[in-house]
């Protein structure tokens, strides 16, 4: 305790009542305290925070909470279900295929929270579909082509591009036949590529000394390097390489050399970031944008609202440093850079010639017949 940054304010939160309690009830049980032993209390901020300090100081080993999270709310919704063949479909639908791309996607990484939310979007649509059925008398193998257009008729439907992939899903699996619903491919940006703003924001940026290190840098990266916000979460300072005035970070799988105005901006927030957690130090804490949360990043939604707080339109303005990327770069440089796969890269560079039929049509192929086509600027 007295090791943190701030003792007192440390000492505050352990006199506080509902920690006091959650204390006392941990101190009473005589097993070790491991993750296993938390999860058996009743979740809430107190005992996420006493979790995050036995992390942070090396107490409890770190895993994946939003996983964890996510694969108890999935297991809750799948168990809900009173019908067995819908729960059977439910739970080959979540674990299976999303739950099981998830996880060899992340492969040594944490969870995202736009990976949670896409992951809970789509199981609560094949949800609500299934609810849908039963209340008309359906089950997914009766239901014919105008049942599933007249559900999709309705105003008061959500999830929609969801609940087209759990239909194209159901087919494929064979738990329905006959049924279409197709995906809205993407016909090039929604917003103008406007290459003179971006120059203009990396400018604001580099020499607005007014706006605090931390968005500065963070805009940077996403302006100049189409960085998504998620992965500069995830940013360390290993991920950054000091060697006298050249200064290198890895987003990919090679190391990008800085400008001097950015590496120096860079250099900055190494030496003074800290985050709004009490115990710890910043020589102590491996993120490049400490979170709140003892040991835990900034989390990717709060640099967003923190971009836009600084006029960055982060899904927007990622957009228009991809696709002018795309056309300064081979394909290799930029999968390295990007840390993506080449074919992903050479899909930009066709998306940035203005062949949009053609990057559709690639992404359909590589996405056939159950993935969904995303949206480029959300995800390459």
């Amino acid at each position: 305790m007295t090791s943190a940054e701030r003792p007192d304010i440390a000492i505050a939160w352990v006199s506080r009542s509902k920690a006091r309690d959650l204390l006392k009830h941990i101190g009473r049980d005589e097993r070790p305290v491991t993750h296993e032993v938390l999860d058996e209390l009743p979740p809430g901020k107190v005992l996420s925070h006493l979790r995050s300090v036995l992390v942070a100081t090396g107490t409890l080993p770190p895993r994946d909470e939003r996983l964890i999270a996510l694969e108890k709310r999935i297991t809750e919704t799948v168990q809900a279900r009173t019908d067995l063949a819908e729960r059977r479909i439910l739970h080959g639908y979540s674990v299976w295929h999303h739950m099981r791309r998830l996880r060899r996607r992340l492969g040594e990484d944490h969870t995202t929270r736009l990976q949670d939310l896409n992951v809970r979007c789509h199981v609560t649509a094949a949800g609500n579909f299934l609810t849908w059925l039963t209340s008309e008398g359906l089950t997914l193998g009766t239901c014919t082509q105008p049942d599933l257009q007249r559900r999709m008729a309705d105003a008061t439907v959500s999830y929609r591009d969801e609940t087209g992939h759990f239909v194209r899903w159901s087919v494929q699996h064979r738990h329905a036949r006959g049924l279409t619903y197709g995906t809205v491919r993407w016909t090039g940006p929604q917003g103008t590529i406007d290459s003179e703003k971006r120059w203009a924001d990396a400018r604001r940026l580099l020499n607005d000394d007014t706006l605090p290190t931390p968005d500065r840098v963070a805009g940077l990266l996403l302006i100049l390097y189409a960085q998504k916000i998620s992965t500069i979460s995830q940013l360390t300072v290993d991920d950054v390489h000091i060697d006298g005035d050249a200064v290198t970070i890895t987003f990919g799988s090679s190391p990008v050399v800085l400008p001097a105005p950015l590496a120096s901006l860079v250099r900055e927030l190494i030496a003074t970031r800290c985050g709004k957690a009490k115990i710890g130090t910043p020589d102590d804490v491996a993120w490049l944008f400490p979170g709140g949360r003892p040991g835990q990043p900034l989390g990717d939604d709060r640099i967003g609202e923190r971009l836009h707080t600084i006029g960055i339109r982060p899904k927007q303005d990622r957009s228009t440093a991809l696709f002018t990327l795309a056309t300064e770069l081979p394909a290799a440089i930029l999968a390295r850079m990007l840390g993506i796969h080449i074919k992903v890269a050479v899909q930009w560079q066709k998306a940035s010639a203005g062949d949009w039929a053609a990057y559709a049509a690639d992404v359909s192929r590589r996405n056939a017949p159950h993935q969904p086509i995303h949206e480029p600027g959300a995800t390459p």
